[in-house]
């Protein structure tokens, strides 16, 4: 049982001098709300708070809270399940600085002393969970480019779901073709012809069949390229004929194919400093970046922890049952900076939810990593990745684990090792 601390509870930072923006954060949806200086608010599940908030765990009168120029002062006004700041409930605290997070039963609040940019719709679009105001950025820029031909370029950090967005692009694109996804990353150079272009019969030695290639899979539909960026310089320049001429050349055939196709590709590189760098074509980058949509990080939506959580927690019932988090476990979440984002959260609550034997996951249960500040490395050189695979014992799942990549990035790093 988590034990209450006695004393105040201080974050120190830099003070601010205008209103608190709220974003109120539970399974059930997320509430918004201004602060203005000097003028406190309540929040609470009952008609008399002033800032209603629907989650059944929240108090009728829960906490006060009052924007002062040093910061957000949060009071506890004898609430059941309490106030959390970080892992350790409280029943007062000073958030400093211009960002504050907290949390009152399974709602997450986020304090910030800026307006953040969203759109007024709300998300509304399967796929997409959370209504913090990046993501109603995000669903923003997927409902209003969805419809168009434009090439898109997802970027996000791994396990963002960059692979969600561009599903989400494709179902509202009305397009009637298929969506074919494809990591780049996972294919060699000599095989990457066949995968993106196919072959004729007879085109090559084992060739005994035509196969189409992923353009023309997704010929009127969605041909989504993860791990962009781990493209070859050759296969670089050949995508760029066909996104700019919307033709295709299978192996073996003597007349190009045309292709009606929408890419969308996804990279968590930044691929202007590998532009710089000689590593990525300026023009091929160009051409797939008409659209730039930015995926934020975990750590930047912690008000839509509660609400992922819920989501991720309802595909496991099906192997072990129905699950709920309580306050501490909703704090510990929430305090924790994520640098596997949305996976590793997924991940964090499948191990809980096994252990949780009798139905609630308390902090207790939550078992997290080490954070190693949420930032991808540059691509490593064919002999360091071997060299990283020798250490963690040939085992390339935990070689990727270790520099913060998916296992078919890391697999296409040592693929250019020489033979």
């Amino acid at each position: 049982m988590t034990k209450a601390l006695d004393e105040t509870q201080e974050v120190t930072g830099q003070s601010t001098k205008g209103p608190w923006f709220l974003e109120l954060g539970s399974a059930e949806g997320t509430t918004r709300a201004r602060l203005e200086l000097g003028r406190p608010l309540v929040l609470g599940a009952g008609a008399t708070a002033d800032v209603r908030v629907a989650d059944p765990t929240v108090s009728a009168r829960h906490c006060r809270i009052t924007g002062t120029p040093r910061g957000l002062v949060v009071d506890d006004l004898g609430s059941k399940n309490g106030v959390f700041v970080g892992s350790a409930r409280v029943p007062h605290a000073v958030l400093g600085g211009r960002t504050g997070v907290f949390v009152i039963g399974r709602t997450t609040v986020v304090a910030r002393a800026e307006e953040p940019d969203g759109a007024g719709q709300g998300a509304g679009i399967p796929g997409l969970v959370g209504c913090s105001a990046a993501m109603l950025h995000v669903a923003d820029l997927v409902r209003r480019h969805a419809p168009l031909r434009a090439p898109v370029l997802v970027h996000g950090e791994s396990g963002t779901g960059k692979d969600v967005i561009a599903q989400a692009l494709h179902r509202l694109s009305g397009r009637a073709g298929a969506y074919v996804p494809l990591n780049a990353g996972a294919f060699t150079e000599s095989l990457a012809d066949g995968e993106l272009f196919g072959h004729r019969r007879g085109a090559f030695t084992g060739a005994i069949a035509t196969r189409a290639g992923a353009f023309e899979q997704a010929q009127r539909g969605t041909l989504f390229l993860d791990e962009v960026a781990e493209l070859s310089p050759s296969v670089q320049v050949k995508l760029l004929r066909v996104v700019e001429d919307g033709a295709v050349r299978p192996v073996g055939a003597t007349q190009p194919v045309p292709v009606d196709v929408r890419v969308v590709s996804a990279t968590w590189a930044p691929l202007e400093d590998w532009v710089r760098e000689g590593r990525f074509r300026a023009d091929l980058l160009h051409r797939l970046s008409t659209v730039v949509i930015q995926v934020p990080p975990l750590r930047q939506r912690k008000s839509d922890i509660p609400m992922l959580a819920h989501a991720l927690l309802a595909r496991y019932v099906p192997e072990v049952g129905p699950r709920r988090l309580t306050s501490s476990a909703v704090a510990k979440l929430t305090a924790h900076t994520w640098p596997g984002n949305v996976r590793e959260l997924g991940a964090v609550l499948y191990r809980a939810a096994v252990d949780a034997a009798g139905g609630v996951i308390d902090a207790s249960h939550v078992e997290l990593a080490a954070s190693s500040g949420g930032r991808r490395p540059n691509a490593l050189s064919p002999d360091e990745a071997l060299d990283l695979l020798e250490r963690h014992r040939g085992v390339t799942a935990a070689a990727a684990r270790a520099v913060g990549v998916p296992r078919s990035t890391f697999r296409s790093w040592l693929r250019k090792v020489p033979a």
